[in-house]
């Protein structure tokens, strides 16, 4: 019998759908100088003309169930930083600056520094300041070494830099950077999946979140006007290509094998039960970041200089926001 993400007790269509209604409540407070709100990757705000700040917000989520179990702190603060840089350099912003919050039930000194060891090593991969944060003991909210993390970050990007979507047209091919592994999305599946007793398995699923601010903005630097778009690949697993722009289709012709992406989709497979349709939009299977683009070998030639891993994925089509697997609509 299948376990799916729901089963774990996640819904993304409740999710989904607090976030349509949530759009439609907070326009009112949008002044002039919002250029993009809810529901993208990251907001954009014009602090002077021609120029945008894009700044994100997110969680590490029940992976940090497993960092608790296993008594290892120093990478989930990577995990973290990740989550919200890889997001706002969806819209070929630079990372400027970071801030975490962490809340307990009772602090202990020695794991908090492991935690911020690992935002520190994220904010070296990002670029990015760490300027401030905030700790929060809260006796009654968690138990003993129970902890929740959250970040916050900012960048910034010239108009004639953005990337947003708007230029993409049919005929454009998707290239995917690999992950290197989970990432930061599914949690709740992969503990119903594999044993508390499991440590290999567990440190397997532990592996830090991919940051890819420095191939990307190389990729920029060298190749920006034929950068169309780019999704980061996170809870929903494939259908955040759509969210680069809903006018198109996305079809995905030559997705990774599974001797091509970290061992623990194999076990997360077999173990699940899944199809390809609910695989596809749990994990990322192997693919972290896609960027849409109009001169694919360009960038293929600078990611191999870089010494990058990617898959020519697909293209996109006419269509109405669509992602399509071989044989199956996601």
């Amino acid at each position: 019998m299948a376990i799916s993400y729901k089963d774990s007790g996640v819904d993304i269509e409740k999710g989904d759908a607090l976030v349509e209604k949530i759009k439609n409540k907070v326009r009112g407070t949008y002044g002039p100088r919002v250029r993009a709100g809810v529901g993208g990757f990251a907001c954009l705000y014009e602090i002077s003309p021609g120029k945008l700040l894009a700044a994100g917000t997110d969680g590490v989520g029940t992976k940090l169930k497993i960092a608790q179990h296993l008594g290892i702190h120093d990478t989930i603060g990577i995990d973290l930083v990740a989550m919200c840089v890889n997001d706002i350099l969806c819209t070929g912003a630079k990372t400027l600056f970071f801030m975490d919050y962490m809340a307990t039930g009772s602090l202990d000194v020695g794991v908090g520094e492991q935690i911020i060891s690992g935002v520190i090593e994220g904010c070296k991969q990002s670029a990015a300041a760490l300027i401030g944060g905030e700790t929060a003991e809260m006796p009654g909210m968690y138990q003993n070494g129970e902890y929740d993390l959250a970040g916050f970050a900012v960048g910034e990007v010239m108009e004639e830099d953005l990337v947003d979507g708007t230029k993409i047209s049919v005929g454009d091919v998707l290239i995917g950077l690999p992950s290197t592994g989970v990432h930061s999305n599914g949690f709740s599946l992969v503990r119903k999946l594999i044993k508390n007793d499991e440590t290999d398995l567990l440190k397997k699923a532990l592996t830090p979140t991919k940051i890819y601010c420095q191939v990307v903005e190389k990729l920029m630097e060298n190749h920006g006007e034929a950068i169309k778009g780019m999704a980061h690949i996170t809870g929903g697993g494939m259908t955040n290509i759509s969210r680069m722009n809903k006018n198109f289709d996305y079809t995905l012709e030559a997705l990774p094998k599974m001797d091509e992406i970290p061992e623990i989709f194999s076990v997360l497979k077999e173990r699940s039960g899944l199809g390809d349709k609910e695989l596809y939009t749990t994990f990322n299977m192997g693919v972290g970041l896609v960027i849409a683009t109009s001169s694919p070998n360009e960038l293929i030639d600078t990611l191999k200089g870089l010494g990058e891993k990617y898959y020519v994925l697909g293209k996109v089509q006419t269509g109405s926001g669509k992602v399509h697997l071989a044989n199956v609509t996601l």
